[in-house]
């Protein structure tokens, strides 16, 4: 990738906690992938090099916003390839709720890169802003019972740091970014390795400052994870009142909590009854619905 300009807009990248690098990578990516078969013939005929022109991307519909610098920065990109100047201001920032109507992001450039960009910027910034008001939606169904729901490794390719950002803009927290930062001993690794308490002691001789975490399916998985000295459970699948047993298993010894299985959101109140620190929602990146915003000339 050839360097590019970073200017206001990679400090709005950088604000949002985002790697400047990582976001250049994804939109370079993202642009070759429309430009592959050619310049934009549709924009090219149409318009001079000269010619420029003013848009607003738009809400169409209430949700909640993440990607709108991501989306700035597509059309940097573009204007840099082309050696055009263009201009972007957000008026709505990430992690702010929206409604129909709302204007989110100013921009001035020339109409062919403004056009060309077009589909890039909205698929990234609809795309994130799905996943945020995705999660938005689970804070809401949870309200105060103190239980944060969060993501998990069930991402779009190539999309994972961003979705999990967007995850954080919706007011959820994030799981293990890899396979490398946190260990979850899951069903598989019990069963190749013996039991729980081998697997979670081969986890510990090998990586002893990772944190451990151990899926269970019954209440006694659960005593043997905390007897093993699990730093959090996984419950999987179970039912609440199982759920709420757990908790009062692991909660004494200091061992969080987390559901997990094929939850939804009616599932909400019932789940942050039993007390369970944390909830786990792979829909929240593998299934959000693209939040509808739309780019609108002036």
């Amino acid at each position: 990738m050839t360097r590019q300009r970073v200017g206001a807009w990679g400090v709005a990248l950088e604000d949002a906690g985002l790697d400047t690098a990582l976001v250049l990578e994804v939109i370079n990516r993202t642009l070759d992938e429309d430009l592959s078969w050619g310049p934009d013939v549709t924009t090219g005929a149409i318009f001079g090099p000269t010619q420029r022109g003013r848009a607003r991307v738009v809400s169409r519909q209430a949700g909640c916003l993440a990607g709108v610098p991501v989306a700035a920065a597509a059309l940097h990109v573009l204007a840099d390839r082309n050696g055009d100047d263009a201009s972007t201001s957000i008026l709505i920032s990430d992690g702010n709720r929206v409604r129909p109507g709302d204007a989110v992001l100013e921009i001035e450039a020339p109409l062919r890169t403004l056009l060309t960009a077009e589909r890039t910027l909205l698929n990234l910034l609809g795309q994130l802003s799905g996943v945020a008001t995705a999660t938005a939606a689970w804070v809401d169904a949870l309200g105060d019972s103190g239980v944060r729901v969060r993501d998990t490794r069930k991402t779009v390719p190539g999309l994972r740091v961003l979705q999990k950002y967007a995850v954080r803009c919706g007011g959820g927290v994030n799981h293990r970014m890899g396979l490398g930062d946190a260990a979850l001993i899951k069903d598989n690794h019990v069963a190749a390795a013996g039991s729980i308490t081998a697997a979670l002691e081969a986890v510990r001789a090998h990586a002893p400052g990772v944190t451990c975490e151990v899926e269970c399916d019954t209440l006694d998985q659960v005593r043997e994870a905390v007897a093993a000295g699990a730093q959090l459970v996984l419950l999987d699948n179970m039912p609440a009142d199982e759920m709420a047993q757990a908790v009062q298993i692991a909660r004494p010894a200091g061992v969080m909590t987390e559901a997990s299985g094929g939850l939804t959101l009616p599932d909400a109140p019932a789940v942050a009854a039993t007390g369970v620190d944390y909830v786990a929602v792979g829909a929240l990146t593998h299934s959000a619905v693209v939040l509808d915003l739309g780019l609108d000339m002036v």
